[in-house]
Parts: C-alpha cells; structure tokens; sequence
C-alpha cells in the first residue's frame, strides 16, 4: 500500500505516517494540492491519497478527473470540524478521518483501499473452466486478448489474471479505450513531457510507462484509432515507448491484457484493426460467457450483491424469495452481470416487506424472458418495416434503456461510440427527438 498525505494534518503527519507503516504502508508527504499531482503524474504508484481537509478538496478532486488520475481520496481533519468534513464528502473525497488519528480507523481505511472491489463471485462450472485457465496461464509473460458481451466481467477476470501473476505485486493499470477521445488516448497511454502542446504545464506520465513492470489493461481495444494502434504494436514489439514531445525512447517491461466486445477477426477483415496488432495481443484468448449461459451464476451474484447494497445503503440484508429467484433465473440478462448488479441494487431499495420478493425485481427489458413453452423470437413486428426505420428504433429504444448513456448503448448494441454519434447526429437532422443523458 502506498500512501500520499497532502497537506500539515495540523501536526499529525508523524502519527498518521506510523500507523500507515505498522499497517504494512509506505508513505510519501506533499505540503501543497500542486506537489501532490506532480508525485501523481510522475507516475508513483500511489493507491491512497490522505488531504487535510483545509485545503481545497474539490480543486484537488477535479484535478484528478481531469487528468484521469485514479486514487482513492480520504480527508482528514480535527474532530470538531464538521462543516468541512460534510463540504469535503461533498467534494468527492470517500472517507472522512477524524484527528488525532484512531489506528483502528486508519488501519480499516487502508485494509479497504488495498481490498478493491474486485471479487470474484461464482457458482457455475463454466465460470470454474475459465478461472481455471486464466490461473494456469496467470504466470505467464504472455499477452491475453479476454473477449465477451459487454458486462460480463472482463475487467474483474483481468484482475483475477494480475493478481495469480508474477507481477502481483506491481501496479495493475487500467485504461478505457471506448471513453477516451481519440486526440486524448495517445497522451494517456504514453505520456508527454511539458511543453509539448498547449496544456502541458508538466511532465505527465503515460499509463503504459506507469504500469512498466505491472500489468496494463487495455479496454475495449476495438475502440482505438487505427493510427494509435500502430504506435501500440511498436511499444508491445520493442518494450519501449516515446513520450509526446520526448526526445529520446523509454524502456518498458510491461505486460498487456486487452478487451473487446466486439469480433476483431471481423475488424481485421474490414480494416478497423491492424492484424499485426490482433497477432501480438491475442497470443491467449480467453472468452467469458454471457450470463444467460452461466446461469448457476445467477443467484450466486444476486446474493452477492444484495448483501453489498444492503451495506452501503445500511438496510437490514434480506433474503432474496424464491420466486424473485426464478424471475432472475428466467430472464436473458441483455446487460449481462451488470444489469444483474443494478436490478439487485434497485430491488434492495425498493423492498418493503422481510425478503425480496419478486415484486421488487423490476427488469429493464420484459421482453427479454425465456418463454419455457416457445423459445422462439418471431420477427413479425419487423414486417413492413424497412431496415433504416427498424434500426433507428433500436437505436432510440436502446439509448432511452441506458437513459441517454452513449458509451453503455454502443456497448448493448455492438457498434462503436463513433458509429452510435454518428447515427444520432444523422436522426436529430431529421427532426428525431434524442435521448439526452451521460
């Protein structure tokens, strides 16, 4: 656990310093919000950020979003302080300590923030033959393409990956290739040195360089632009990458695990994706099932995230019904593990009576329950209607189900962000009214 204290803490820096150590810790210290984003963008492995509460938390906070810098921030200050303990929660900051430091609080704090929240839950023998391969190749240098419908979890079996690594104890870096604009992806992915376009007011280290010994995950690799990808394809060949403005190339020893929702053998075909690139990432496929085909699954993750939601909200855990069960077991799960998660989160909320019942589990698509007499979809409802019409109600249907996310509503419909803009772009020059939302 490394950890960053921003600010005098009133005096109790010593303190707070020796229970982070006691508790397994190393400490770094920067009296000011700048000296602490300047240790945070050389690329330190810092995983928690303790801030006295009198400086500015918000400024601080949305530095961080807006560098994409990605740490858990506590703030600390004197007991009696409440009105900034409430204005720096507000700010965005996750916990709130209390001085002089307790050991037991700082030391749960710190148990928390090394304890991420990625567990693996599961029941179903499918789910088991993956984990079992991802362990056996774990050890290994090799890259791993993992592939599978949005929602199932890649992000949580690429940990899993990491974590039953060599490189275990290195930093596990993740990159989201689907939210990054184009003109942004290159600089976090491999740095810039100051000055090297305006903006750059300091060095910034790139993720691949700050993951070097570690793991680096690239998600949704589908999404990145063809000219970024051969920059890629030369950092994975040559172990070295050259930061924007750098005037001399960068070893990296870094291990890569790619994402896709999408079939890149489809996107080497039609020239999206570089085929050279596809070779050196999918050196291991790994492909994670949709959850309606891992339905022992179902319940295991239910129960899971009932009791995780019953905990945040602070509601009494109760039992889930065995008709709720079964209206779970009997849908097809479109969202895959995340739907199951909001479903399960809504339905801890909306529960009056002593169990979950099934009242509670409202499904975002009806439709999409297993009829057990007749499986079959028909497509009569399509009849009559021409291919563009057809298409734009999907569109629309699925951006009014993500409630206006465009990024959630490409993933669903298994096209890219850009495509997904570029259709709304053509549909509200036509008069259509757009969903608006993320």
């Amino acid at each position: 656990m490394e950890l960053l204290i921003v600010g005098t803490l009133n005096g109790q820096i010593g303190a707070a310093s020796k229970i982070a150590i006691q508790n397994g810790g190393s400490v770094s210290v920067a009296d000011t919000e700048e000296k602490a984003l300047e240790i945070l963008r050389s690329g330190k492995s810092v995983e928690l950020v303790m801030i006295d509460v009198k400086l500015d938390v918000y400024k601080f906070i949305s530095s961080l979003e807006n560098e994409r810098i990605n740490v858990l921030v506590v703030a600390c200050g004197v007991a009696n302080d409440p009105a900034l303990a409430v204005k720096a929660i507000k700010a965005g900051a996750k916990e709130y300590i209390p001085l002089p430091p307790d050991p037991e609080l700082i030391g749960a704090v710190l148990a928390a923030a090394t304890r991420e929240n990625h567990a693996l839950i599961y029941g179903d023998k499918k789910t088991e033959a993956v984990l079992k391969m991802a362990k056996q190749i774990a050890p290994s240098e090799a890259n791993i393409l993992l592939t599978g419908e949005s929602g199932t979890g890649k992000e949580i079996f690429s940990r899993f990956v990491h974590d039953n690594s060599k490189r275990a104890n290195k930093k596990f870096v993740a990159v989201n290739c689907a939210a990054i604009p184009e003109t942004l992806l290159e600089s976090e992915l491999f740095g810039y040195e100051k000055g090297a376009f305006t903006g750059a007011v300091a060095r910034r280290i790139g993720k691949f360089e700050e993951a070097s010994d570690g793991t680096l995950l690239l998600d949704e690799i589908s999404e990145m632009d063809i000219k970024i990808q051969a920059k890629l394809l030369r950092a994975i060949q040559e172990k070295e990458i050259d930061r924007i403005g750098g005037k001399a190339p960068i070893k990296v020893n870094t291990r890569i695990i790619a994402t896709s929702n999408r079939n890149l053998d489809e996107a080497v075909k039609n020239g999206t994706f570089r085929q050279d690139l596809y070779y050196r990432l999918n050196v291991v496929n790994i492909n994670i099932p949709a959850l309606r085909d891992r339905p022992e699954d179902i319940v295991v993750l239910a129960k899971h995230f009932a009791k995780k939601y019953s905990e945040l909200n602070e509601i009494p855990l109760k039992p889930i019904s065995k008709e709720a069960e079964q209206k779970l077991l009997n849908y097809l799960w479109p969202g895959n593990v995340r739907e199951l998660e909001n479903t399960v989160h809504r339905a801890v909320l909306l529960s009056t009576g002593d169990e979950i019942d099934v009242s509670a589990i409202i499904l975002d698509d009806e439709n999409s329950v297993i009829n057990k007499e007749d499986e079959v979809m028909t497509g009569a409802e399509f009849v009559g209607n021409t291919l563009a019409n057809a298409e734009r109600n999907l569109i629309i249907d699925t951006l009014k189900h993500t409630m206006g996310n465009r990024t959630t509503a490409a993933n669903i419909l298994g096209i890219s962000i850009r495509t997904l803009r570029n259709k709304l772009k053509q549909y509200q020059e036509e008069g259509i009214d757009i969903p608006q939302g993320q």
